[in-house]
């Protein structure tokens, strides 16, 4: 086996392992979904029809930025052109597409997901809802790609999500932060109406995060250590 061949391989393989949790976490059922890694100017990604929360490594094609396929037997995903346009406009490394039931319903009701939690300033803040058009065209590609401008993260009008990151598990550790997010919003939507960070409640955030260096595990300091 070639290094290409090689690496060709490890991209196949962990996207069938990204649907294989994305399934398991319940942010995928059956074909609905697809998710890609591009790797330099090669871009892994699901084939139409596959069993997502099943998918194995052969089940997964790889093409080029153009969508010329090089390796694999199947045909990529109704929603290639999504993907390759969020590659060619953000740069990223990965893209998760998913009909995660939280999501989906608040994609089916708000023009935006307001910030109202300071977690999903992760995703850039307020999530946009992209028009509704219908799946696999030029349309809901561009409209998507327009909703995701400075965001890694949008919502699909009646249909579902998309996330990006520069590697596949930011990617999918975005999708399961919308999707938490969204649930949030549901839950407290049914109590009242939920409030929103204003801008300077998320500056405070962004600014207490740089100092604290925030996500991060940090060691005690030695000093610390020895007065224990």
């Amino acid at each position: 086996m070639t290094a290409s061949s090689s690496a060709l391989s490890q991209e196949r393989t962990a996207v069938a392992d990204a649907c294989r949790r994305l399934g398991a976490e319940g942010l995928l059922i059956g074909t609905a979904g697809n998710v890609s890694l591009r790797v330099e100017d090669r871009v892994a990604i699901t084939a139409t029809g596959a069993v997502l929360e099943q998918l194995t490594p052969d089940q997964v094609t790889v093409v080029d930025l153009d969508g010329k396929i090089v390796a694999g037997d199947l045909r990529p995903t109704s929603e290639l052109d999504l993907h390759l346009g969020v590659y060619h406009r953000y740069g990223t490394g990965a893209v998760v597409h998913t009909h995660a039931p939280m999501a989906t319903a608040v994609s089916c009701v708000l023009d935006e997901l307001p910030c109202i939690h300071y977690q999903l300033l992760a995703l850039g803040g307020t999530v946009r809802v992209a028009p509704y058009a219908t799946f696999g065209t030029h349309e809901l590609a561009e409209s998507v790609l327009t909703a995701l401008d400075g965001r890694s993260a949008a919502l699909m009008a009646n249909h579902g999500a998309v996330t990006h990151a520069t590697t596949l598990d930011k990617a999918v550790e975005n999708a399961l932060l919308l999707e938490w997010a969204c649930g949030v919003y549901q839950r407290a939507a049914a109590m009242g109406r939920p409030r929103a960070l204003d801008e300077r409640q998320q500056l405070a955030v962004i600014e207490a995060a740089i100092a604290r260096d925030y996500g991060t595990t940090h060691p005690v300091p030695p000093a610390q250590e020895e007065s224990r």
